[in-house]
């Protein structure tokens, strides 16, 4: 008997996390919020300073969007459209990525942006249907998640 359930192993996934730089930053509200609880208590203040900068990293790591390519289906963030509407994959990187993400970014695409994250893969739309015209998706692996879309239209 043959196999007919269609192929929907996870070829490629990559979450899109802050850079370190932003994970520090984001926790310093945590003294900065403790300052003001200093006249109710230095105990109370030091529990609540403590807790908003745990919160506020984990709420940053847990939020971010992830970019993953299952079976046949390309999911960036929140949205998600099937490899076969999908044209050829062009990863990008240093000063190309650089032109992708700014002057040369389409007005009527898809965007997943993320500042830190240098690679860019642009993968055009064929579907005539579809008003996007092209997907911009940041990659820190461009080549990777380019060869896996490749690999999921075959």
């Amino acid at each position: 008997m043959q196999n007919i359930a269609p192929d929907a192993r996870t070829r490629y996934r990559e979450r899109l996390s802050p850079s370190l730089w932003l994970l520090v930053t984001v926790a310093l509200a945590g003294p900065m919020v403790a300052l003001i609880f200093v006249p109710v208590g230095s105990t109370i203040a030091l529990i609540v300073g403590a807790a908003v900068s745990a919160l506020l990293v984990i709420a940053f790591i847990f939020f971010t969007p992830v970019v993953s390519v299952d079976g046949q289906v390309l999911r960036a963030g929140r949205a998600h459209i099937e490899t076969r509407h999908l044209g050829r994959p062009t990863a990008l990187t240093d000063e190309d990525a650089r032109q992708a993400r700014g002057p040369g970014l389409p007005a009527r695409g898809w965007h997943l942006i993320r500042g830190g994250v240098d690679g860019v893969v642009v993968v055009p739309n064929i579907d005539p249907d579809d008003p996007v015209d092209t997907w911009t998706i940041s990659s820190r692996t461009p080549d990777r998640l380019a060869a896996a879309i490749t690999a999921s239209q075959a």
